[in-house]
């Protein structure tokens, strides 16, 4: 599902006008009728007490549009109008029209003293501001905003939360309880910094031209469950563990072989067929009596890896989890990553040696996956302002050195070379250790599949978010480990394969 700017979004309404012989109005007329069916089916209270904000443009013109039509099936709705200005859009004046003549209060605010009081509204819903705002909130609106904010109250967005800028960061929007967005989504609802604004998120489908979206250029893209469950390839009936894959996981030292014991139970999980553990020999017992279906190959050194030496040959392999960053550790990343052309899994220590050798990037292999958590993705892109600022950082050292790097997070992020995408499975269960640890086995797992290694890092993160949302119901999410997302991955391949419902639309 492509991910739009502003600017794009404005030409798909366009074109869905144009190729469909439609009036703007009767597009907007769909916007809120989508709206509408969503907030019905969720927020039906019949004494419910609404209060609609909305501006004078075409956002405020869906608002409008909604508060008629809650009105006409007895919603207790008051309609206030912000006008900063006597200019409104068309579409905003002719749906104006269309709620008075419906018998829809009006009130319009023109002053402070006239932002009503909301101690007994049940639900707001803001519709000031669409995608198209550019400058900072100021005068009026930045005054109704804030006496929204502080009503505390139940908040619906339509579309965006008001204030919150689509390219940049935002300081002060409204902050929103759910956002309800329009078919296409927005990046900037899917960054950390503004999750205060849009809450929950849920996307309603409004009906807009596919051809008009297929049109659409873009460099980023939102991977639903049926993109997922296209990318994930059928399983050969006369396949057995030599057809399905070798995965070779290299890491631990002293204290630290949980994390290559749970990075090698995940990749065999994940559907490969074999797995060995690379450790130092204080991890061989360990491995072996955690996960006895691993083989084990032993590091010459006793409590961390020395050199990495091996006479199999893995189709994937994940290095980096729990290695720690000894003098001999490090020589021994260095010859492997100037010899290796295996496709690879980068993690963890792995990663902070990299950092403070940044010459050492150019022995990666083209499309080579890294892993980092922020602070280890900081140390090698450099510090950042804002989540703009870390994307861009991001996307430029990927290009750089033509690398594929998963962004973790709520909405965890893959960039590469060319694109960014962002995932759509995941709760806030997998914020516990070792949780990176099985990200990394899953997607080396996958990897040594033979599937590319774009499709298996999309792949590995999106079935590691989905075991959370599968368990959410008999999982409590403080109590949630590492083992849960391993345990529970056979759960994500049956949903995958069972299931035709998907969050395409609602998330």
């Amino acid at each position: 599902m492509k991910i739009l700017s502003a600017e794009a979004i404005q030409t798909v309404d366009a074109k869905t006008i144009e190729y469909n012989e439609i009036f703007s109005h009767e597009l907007m007329e769909m916007a809120a009728i989508a709206f509408f069916d969503y907030f019905v089916n969720k927020y039906f209270i019949s004494h419910n007490k609404i209060a609609l904000f909305c501006g004078t443009g075409n956002n405020g013109g869906d608002g409008i549009a909604v508060a008629r039509m809650l009105h006409s099936v007895g919603y207790d709705v008051k309609l206030f109008v912000v006008k900063g200005n006597d200019r409104f859009s068309d579409d905003c004046a002719f749906n104006i029209d269309r709620a008075e003549k419906a018998g829809v209060k009006i009130t319009k605010i023109t002053s402070e003293d006239q932002i009503p009081d909301l101690n007994s509204i049940s639900i707001i819903i803001d519709a000031l501001f669409g995608t198209g705002l550019s400058r900072p909130l100021r005068g009026l609106s930045k005054q109704v905003i804030e006496r929204i904010n502080d009503a505390q109250e139940t908040v619906i967005s339509i579309d965006v939360p008001s204030g919150l800028f689509m390219s940049k960061p935002t300081t002060q929007a409204v902050c929103a309880t759910e956002t309800i967005t329009f078919q296409i989504p927005k990046l900037a609802l899917f960054l950390p910094f503004n999750h205060q604004f849009v809450g929950d998120l849920s996307i309603v489908d409004i009906g807009l031209d596919p051809k008009a979206i297929d049109e659409a250029e873009t460099d980023m893209y939102y991977l639903t469950d049926s993109i997922m469950r296209d990318k994930l390839n059928p399983i050969d009936k006369f396949a057995h563990k030599g057809t399905q894959g070798h995965a070779l996981i290299v890491g631990g030292s002293l204290g630290k072989i949980g994390s290559i014991a749970l990075a090698s139970k995940a990749a065999l999980k994940s559907g490969c067929g074999l797995v060995t553990a690379f450790v130092p020999q204080c991890g061989v017992s360990v491995i072996q009596s955690y996960f006895p279906e691993a083989m084990v190959l032993q590091d010459d050194s006793q409590i961390y890896i020395s050199s990495i030496d091996y006479d199999i040959e893995p189709n994937a392999i994940a290095i980096g989890m729990g290695i720690g960053q000894h003098d001999e550790t490090k020589k021994a990343l260095y010859q492997f990553l100037q010899k290796t052309t295996t496709p690879l899994v980068v993690d963890a220590d792995a990663l902070n040696i990299l950092s403070e050798n940044p010459d050492w990037l150019d022995f990666l292999q083209p499309n080579t996956i890294l892993t980092p958590h922020p602070k280890e993705l900081s140390r090698l892109v450099g510090d950042w302002q804002d989540d703009f600022e870390k994307i861009n950082l991001t996307r430029k050292f990927a290009r750089k050195y033509n690398l594929i790097v998963v962004v973790k997070g709520a909405h965890t992020l893959i960039v590469d070379s060319e694109n960014l995408y962002v995932n759509s499975s995941g709760t806030t269960a997998l914020a516990t250790a070792g949780s990176g640890d099985v990200l990394s086995g899953i997607i080396a797992g996958i990897l040594a599949q033979c599937y590319e290694p774009l499709t298996a890092t999309q792949l590995g993160v999106y079935i590691h978010g989905m075991t959370a949302n599968l368990t959410s119901d008999v999982i409590n999410p403080r109590t949630f480990v590492a083992s849960d997302i391993i345990d529970n991955i056979s759960k994500v391949y049956d949903w995958i394969s069972t299931t035709e419902n998907s969050n395409d639309i609602v998330l």
